[in-house]
């Protein structure tokens, strides 16, 4: 069985698209975050960008759930990725994984996608900011400088709760005491419950600290990820400073940021007072081939909404066009879709479209 991972013929490369795979082990990091990781059945090399995230597609309760999480693990390890899930209180996806998802366990995945990656945003002297389990892209991009030897200036600043709340924290200090290019930094809110001893930065990351940690952070590509919060007192620092916002990248998906939940709030409850005095003539057919059914929409609608008014479920997580986990065929008519990542050009060029994202400019014919 271990030889025929080393067969060039049967080794497969891991592209885009719906995946069955399997977990193949289980690591406790800290007292409520776990990492588990998986490998298909064949042989199969799962090369990704680091920062790029996966799409679980998950039954629980009956009920399919999409999830999206950041792979990681490193490109440098092929044969393998890993996700890493903090147990959240009154989380549906995370406490599912930790209480059910074995070793041996099947799962399917959506992916790899994704624009927050080293890869498309190269450079020479980085910055990394994480909050809590905000950095799982983070060390997924750290892992892949230190295996492949890259020639990267690099200041990590990590932001935790508490010691005992520092994920893969052995793994960090023997990392960055192997490379004086890497240098490492831990800020913890608080001490922790059991009063472990904690010598380093504590509270809440300022600029003071920042000037400390990195006095040249004006000079460096910024890679953030974490809560809302984190990551817009981290903006607003660096707006304040000058920064190049060019030069900033966040991670957008996963728990859905307050300001953007707000927004679909308040755009649900404008669309449905714009329903209200839609004229009928207004309205444009979507029709899917698959189900055999269709609907005149608003062009204010999407593809995804128009669907759902039917009945049919395309599988969706982010919402945003990004993980292109709603990726569907067009058969028929124009789109206006506004992405953010979640799909090629070449699949564009196919025909595909991301349902979530995409309005129909007339009639439409979609293959579900």
């Amino acid at each position: 069985m271990t030889m025929q991972f080393f067969n060039p013929v049967n080794t497969q490369t891991w592209t885009n698209g719906r995946h069955q795979v399997r977990c193949v082990k289980v690591i406790q990091e800290t007292w409520n975050v776990r990492t588990f990781c998986f490998m298909a059945d064949q042989p199969l090399m799962f090369f990704f960008k680091p920062g790029q995230f996966v799409t679980l597609e998950l039954e629980i309760a009956g009920q399919p759930v999409m999830r999206s999480y950041t792979i990681s693990s490193s490109p440098s390890i092929p044969y393998s990725f890993s996700i890493t899930v903090k147990r959240l209180p009154g989380g549906q996806v995370s406490n599912w994984l930790h209480d059910n998802l074995k070793v041996g366990e099947p799962m399917v995945v959506h992916g790899p996608v994704g624009d927050f990656n080293v890869i498309d945003h190269p450079a020479e002297k980085v910055l990394m900011l994480s909050g809590g389990v905000g950095i799982t892209p983070l060390m997924s991009m750290t892992r892949w400088f230190f295996d492949t030897n890259a020639a990267v200036d690099l200041e990590f600043i990590h932001c935790a709760q508490a010691p005992n709340d520092i994920i893969y924290h052995r793994e960090l200090v023997h990392m960055f005491s192997r490379l004086p290019e890497f240098r490492l930094h831990i800020v913890c809110e608080r001490s922790d419950e059991l009063s472990q001893a904690w010598s380093g930065f504590r509270g809440y990351l300022t600029r003071q600290m920042l000037m400390l940690m990195a006095p040249d952070y004006l000079e460096r590509e910024v890679f953030c990820c974490g809560p809302a919060p984190f990551m817009k007192a981290i903006r607003q620092v660096l707006q304040e400073d000058g920064f190049d916002m060019s030069r900033y990248h966040q991670e957008s998906f996963g728990a859905t940021p307050l300001s953007i939940q707000q927004d679909v709030l308040e755009l649900a409850e404008q669309a449905e007072a714009d329903a209200e005095e839609v004229d009928t003539a207004d309205l444009v057919p979507v029709e899917f081939t698959g189900s055999g059914k269709s609907i005149r929409v608003s062009e204010n609608d999407t593809i995804h909404s128009a669907a759902a008014k039917l009945g049919l479920h395309i599988p969706k997580a982010c919402g945003m066009g990004i993980c292109g986990t709603c990726r569907v065929m067009k058969l028929e008519g124009e789109v206006e879709m506004e992405h953010n990542g979640g799909i090629t050009e070449e699949d564009e060029a196919e025909g595909f479209i991301l349902s979530c994202c995409s309005k129909p400019r007339g009639k439409v014919v979609i293959d579900f």
